[in-house]
Parts: C-alpha cells; structure tokens; sequence
C-alpha cells in the first residue's frame, strides 16, 4: 500500500472517530490527512508517467 493510500485511510479513520465523538478537530485532521494522501497519490502517479515517458524516450533513441 502506497503512502498517499495509507494517509487516506488513517484519514479516513480520524474522520469517522470525530464524527462520532464530537470532535470537530479530529474530524478536520481527518479530511486534511486524506486530502494530503490524495496529494500524495498524484505525486506518485506523474512520477510513474514522467518515468514511462522517459523509457518510452530512451526506446526511439536505440532505433
């Protein structure tokens, strides 16, 4: 499991706790802890892309 889909379901988690308890902090730590994972998630998905692109690069250079 990546770092962004952890910190989304450790948000998730925080959320549905302040929910429950009343806790309008918790419940906000909770949305801002998914937000950063989705963050994350996309950090990660253009790395992938820049990456493939590069190889993809490198492959027409060898033709």
């Amino acid at each position: 499991m990546s770092d962004g889909a952890m910190d989304k379901l450790k948000g998730k988690g925080k959320e549905a706790v302040g929910k429950l308890t009343g806790d309008q902090r918790k419940e906000a730590e909770g949305k801002a802890d998914q937000a950063k994972g989705g963050a994350k998630e996309t950090a990660e998905g253009l790395g992938d892309r820049a990456k493939g692109v590069t190889d993809s690069l490198r492959r027409d250079d060898d033709k």
